[in-house]
């Protein structure tokens, strides 16, 4: 039996007293407060869901060593319900109560209500999921970052692969707001640039349930593939009646951001073999995905999700900001982040300082079985180096 010997009180005065300017230190500095305005109900819900869990991962993660910069992370979490007016109005009231380091929302639209009131809430924004191009073009922020791809990225990324395309037909469905409009109009220019014909292109309003008519349509036009720019419930619906109405599989589905995790269980084996580029999966390779990888895995007792993988990343990114300002002040970390070599789960990577877009490689998959489970595999990695140089429409000042 081993017998406990307990310090001299001389000593163990000594210990504590000498620990005490640490706790001290730690205490008096500010909390980081984190905003998560994500969809909790509504089209973007599955989405949100992921998100959510995934930022909250990572502060808990982050806490449990010590905190960020020697500072805890409190956070607080709204439903901006898949619409602009709402996230606005959610993310407001955070800023105002001091949780002004937002981060989370799933569409473009709810991403840019927030970014165009930063300055005036007093606070900084992460997009992790949000596509369109306007977030850093004409409507760019200083105090507005994006660590997820661009439409712009995918697209110079399809423009790639729309040159070894076999098929010279295509058609387009896209949802009817933004990011939809963008990828719809984005994809027919690249693909008419490579010798491709676009005869349709048809936009379905958010919150679409019959997707029937435009299936009809689809069939109706007789081209080789089509292109899908549809995510949340609305692409769950459709490709559900797109197999039910046999559009699928005797045409091929390309998809922008289609062959995401939650939708490939959702509709079964549906979109096995389905092509379209995938944000993120966890085979990449680079030190922080591995830890993070192994770490969610303990967890959870799975794989992390494509939004769950984006949205950590950007909690990091956010985390990393903090650091290197040695502040929790939105100004401060704004400043700091633009034009910084970070870590990321993608690798060491550049905070752009001409438009805040975190450069980072791309991927094109394919929804594959591994190890008994569908989902989306990296066939393809393109470099940094490929994505589009910043709009001239951006003005940060």
């Amino acid at each position: 039996m081993f017998k406990m010997k307990t310090l001299p009180r001389s000593l163990a005065a000594l210990a504590v007293a000498g620990l005490l300017p640490f706790a001290v230190l730690a205490q008096g500095k500010e909390p980081v407060k984190v905003g998560l305005v994500s969809s909790k109900s509504g089209v973007f819900a599955q989405q949100g869901e992921e998100v959510m869990r995934a930022v909250q991962f990572a502060v808990d993660e982050a806490n449990a060593k010590g905190g960020v910069d020697g500072r805890k992370v409190e956070i607080t979490t709204g439903d901006d319900e898949g619409t602009p007016d709402a996230g606005r109005r959610v993310a407001e009231k955070m800023a105002r109560d001091g949780y002004n380091l937002l981060i989370g929302a799933i569409p473009s639209s709810i991403s840019l209500a927030i970014a165009q009131n930063l300055d005036r809430w007093d606070a900084a924004y992460f997009a992790v999921a949000s596509k369109s191009d306007k977030l850093t073009g004409d409507t760019c922020k200083p105090r507005s970052f994006r660590t997820n791809h661009s439409d712009a990225m995918d697209i110079a990324m399809i423009n790639e692969l729309a040159k070894g395309l076999k098929e010279k037909s295509f058609a387009i469905l896209a949802a009817d707001y933004v990011w939809g409009r963008d990828s719809g109009e984005s994809f027919k220019k690249a693909a008419e640039a490579a010798g491709k014909s676009v005869p349709l292109a048809l936009y379905a309003p958010l919150g679409t349930k019959d997707f029937s008519p435009y299936i009809a349509q689809l069939k109706a036009a007789n081209v080789e593939a089509i292109w899908v720019a549809e995510t949340g419930r609305d692409a769950i619906a459709f490709v559900k009646q797109a197999q039910e109405f046999g559009l699928i599989p005797a045409k091929k589905l390309i998809g922008h951001a289609l062959i995401q995790n939650f939708m490939i269980t959702a509709t079964d084996k549906a979109l096995e073999g389905t092509q379209g580029n995938t944000a993120y999966t966890p085979e990449i390779d680079s030190p922080l995905n591995k830890s993070f990888v192994a770490a969610w895995k303990a967890k959870f007792n799975r794989l992390p999700t494509d939004n769950e993988g984006q949205a950590y990343n950007g909690a990091q990114v956010m985390f990393d900001g903090v650091r290197l300002a040695k502040s929790v002040k939105p100004a401060d970390v704004s400043k700091a982040l633009s034009g910084a070599k970070i870590d990321t789960v993608y690798g060491t990577l550049t905070m752009r300082a001409a438009d805040n877009q975190l450069v980072m490689p791309n991927y094109m998959g394919r929804a594959k079985v591994v190890d008994g489970v569908l989902r989306p595999v990296i066939e393809t990695r393109f470099e940094p180096s490929l994505t589009p140089p910043p709009s001239p429409l951006c003005k940060m000042s």
